[in-house]
């Protein structure tokens, strides 16, 4: 016998306790938290989940998340459409966006090669990158993966898939301490590590 008074406060307890480092507990206390607000404001973030699933894209060029086909920074001629910069997720791009600094534009590889986590090359977005590097208006990838053996394991694995193309390869500098997230860079590292970025052939993974 079920220990919550509500079948429906049970199901939003069990479905709240699917999100990462969040426990029965945890999620039993948001959810009587939502209870406790304004009805309104709980509909309004109801609302944003239901919007959020159905409305939510991936940009067809590099693949970050959009409102729209191709995303504001791939559509933008303001931009650098020469230099790509190649990060794991969208966090990163937020991170690297933060900083105000960067002109050049993303590719978003949805991840990095782990075979512990049963991720090869095929789950990530490699074909599309290759495609990319082979139009003749890139000059430059920039490898900004985390400092971590699966990071590095991948920018590897890109280079071999990218090499043959006469662009100019480099990697962000490693202000980056290492086993570091891109994401948890403070803006002033991250400005530094992207500025002071090396050729790849130079570094010494």
């Amino acid at each position: 016998m079920s220990n919550y008074p509500s079948k429906v406060l049970e199901r939003a307890v069990n479905e709240m306790s699917q999100l990462p480092g969040i426990g029965k507990r945890t999620a039993l206390r948001l959810v009587l938290h939502m209870l406790n607000r304004p009805h309104t404001q709980t509909l309004r973030l109801a609302e944003a989940l239901t919007h959020l699933v159905e409305d939510i894209q991936y940009c067809e060029t590099c693949h970050t998340l959009s409102d729209t086909p191709i995303c504001e920074i791939c559509s933008n001629p303001l931009r650098d459409h020469s230099i790509i910069c190649v990060v794991e997720d969208v966090r990163d791009v937020m991170a690297i966006e933060n900083t105000g600094q960067y002109r050049g534009v993303y590719h978003v590889l949805g991840g990095r090669i782990s075979p512990m986590e049963g991720i090869g090359p095929s789950q990530l977005k490699i074909d599309s990158l290759v495609k990319r590097a082979a139009e003749e208006s890139t000059k430059e990838i920039i490898f900004a993966l985390s400092s971590t053996m699966e990071g590095d394991t991948t920018v590897f694995y890109l280079f071999k898939q990218l090499k043959d193309f006469p662009l100019f390869y480099t990697t962000i500098a490693r202000g980056i301490g290492v086993g570091d997230e891109l994401e948890y860079a403070d803006e002033a590292t991250l400005i530094r590590s992207i500025e002071n970025r090396i050729p790849y052939s130079e570094t010494k993974l």
